[in-house]
């Protein structure tokens, strides 16, 4: 049979195997081609499910707070088929799992909605971390919210756009909620956390509440934290002794939480983050796009600072939802600039699989993705050179023809074998495209705010 097996990336090289019953078991059902390499899947450890990518609404990237009212021209569709689709492009890449911060700001809706995002994943037969959202403060602006962009709209444009000015429910009721979700959740493959959307954007006393809540639920929390300059600014006046001594008081900080991006953490708050045993995911692309930074993970990774993951945030390098692509863009940028590579394949490898599956509470899981590394190495003049480093060079998702996912065969020869992808996508943009006229007429609204917020923004001290 001639494939390599390569169970530990960046630890050791891949084991040349002859016959199909030295495969773990999970993939000894699979029809495998002399040249494969198989290998445990990667964990996409944070992201939000855009079956309808952003640019393809026009939110064009910008300043992350620029960008947001961008958001709102979002089609409406169904919450099945957008899944289904996201996740779709994730398995047809050889991303056997997924953290889903789901983007819905309506409680009663959430129930619903998650249902589907559930029986989405199952479809498709990937693993699932399912994100609630949870917020109550300060929508729009930070420091005061709406009323902060009023000066810097036209007296239309606002009288326009205060009707939508969101209104939260209670803590309880979204609390509650979260707990109906988790009571509807009967797959082994779905993991339901609490999804606080950031600090600058919940109360003191919901963060408080969900600490609570999550220690006596046992259940995960995953959470913004820290991504762009002014979230730093703002969230250093909220909390003079720091957001994260903050979050560490009321015991928020614990092996259950993730927090993603931290692009802005200083190295007290990553030193304490490690001691708790946050788990940070970084999210590179999203950062460079959105200009917030680049995250601190070379520097914490060599001061013991938190175990870290890797995530699209659905804004990749080249907007396609490649894993592999990211994984790499997150190996080149913390290389340094020394004789000795600063993060290593292990680092990396280790934060795609090990700490991914960890973030989305599948630290057991048997997953697996094949590649056609005969394709790969096609122009080698050697065949062992180390494997990790082949893929950190070169991989895409080009190269993945099967992905099999706690036993179940979910891709075989780069097609879906639970559903019809090219269907679903059809069917989607015919929903969205039929939205239209809606989107057309709240576009110079949706600009509108997204200037204002630049021009509030732009008025801080040190903001340029």
């Amino acid at each position: 049979m001639a494939v390599r097996l390569l169970l530990t990336p960046g630890h050791a090289p891949a084991q040349r195997v002859a016959e199909q019953a030295e495969l773990p078991s999970a993939a000894q059902s699979l029809r495998l081609q002399p040249g494969d390499l198989i290998l445990p899947s990667p964990v996409n450890a944070h992201d939000h499910g855009y079956g309808i990518r952003t640019l393809d609404f026009s939110a064009v990237d910008e300043a992350l707070e620029v960008w947001i009212p961008g958001l709102r021209l979002r089609p409406r569709t169904d919450p099945y088929l957008e899944a289904l689709v996201a996740f779709g492009r994730l398995a047809k890449t050889g991303v056997g799992a997924t953290m889903h911060c789901h983007n819905s700001l309506n409680v009663d809706r959430l129930v619903d909605e998650a249902s589907a995002v559930m029986r989405a994943a199952s479809d498709i037969g990937i693993r699932l971390a399912l994100s609630c959202p949870l917020l109550d403060h300060d929508a729009w602006a930070y420091d005061g919210g709406p009323q902060r962009l009023k000066p810097f709209l036209s007296a239309s444009d606002w009288q326009a756009l205060e009707s939508t000015i969101p209104a939260y429910a209670p803590i309880s009721t979204q609390l509650a909620a979260v707990e109906a979700v988790a009571a509807i959740n009967i797959s082994p493959l779905v993991d339901v956390q609490y999804g606080p959307i950031g600090p600058q954007w919940c109360s003191n006393a919901l963060l408080e509440a969900i600490a609570e809540a999550s220690a006596h639920h046992n259940r995960r929390i995953h959470m913004h934290l820290l991504e762009s300059p002014r979230q730093r600014l703002w969230l250093d006046r909220r909390f003079p002794e720091g957001v994260v001594s903050y979050l560490d008081k009321m015991g928020f900080l614990s092996p259950r939480l993730a927090i993603a991006h931290g692009v802005q953490l200083r190295p007290d708050e990553l030193e304490l983050l490690a001691e708790r045993g946050v788990q940070l995911v970084s999210n590179p692309s999203a950062n460079l796009r959105l200009r917030s930074g680049i995250a601190p993970i070379a520097s914490m990774t060599e001061l013991g600072g938190p175990a870290f993951a890797i995530g699209l945030d659905g804004t990749g390098l080249d907007d396609d939802q490649d894993l592999w692509r990211e994984i790499r863009l997150l190996y080149l940028l913390h290389g340094g600039r020394n004789l000795t590579r600063r993060l290593t394949a292990e680092n990396v490898f280790d934060a795609a699989i090990r700490v991914g599956r960890q973030v989305i509470n599948a630290e057991r899981a048997e997953d697996f993705a094949i590649i056609d590394y005969k394709a790969l190495i096609a122009e080698a003049l050697f065949d062992d050179v180390d494997e990790a480093e082949v893929l950190l060079t070169r991989m895409s998702a080009q190269y993945v023809s099967g992905l099999v996912v706690a036993g179940r065969e979910v891709m075989r020869e780069g097609e879906l074998t639970g559903v019809d992808f090219d269907a679903a996508l059809a069917e989607l943009l015919a929903q969205a495209r039929a939205d239209l006229p809606r989107l057309e007429k709240q576009r110079p609204l949706v600009n509108a705010l997204s200037e204002a917020t630049r021009t509030y923004y732009a008025s801080w001290p040190g903001i340029s």
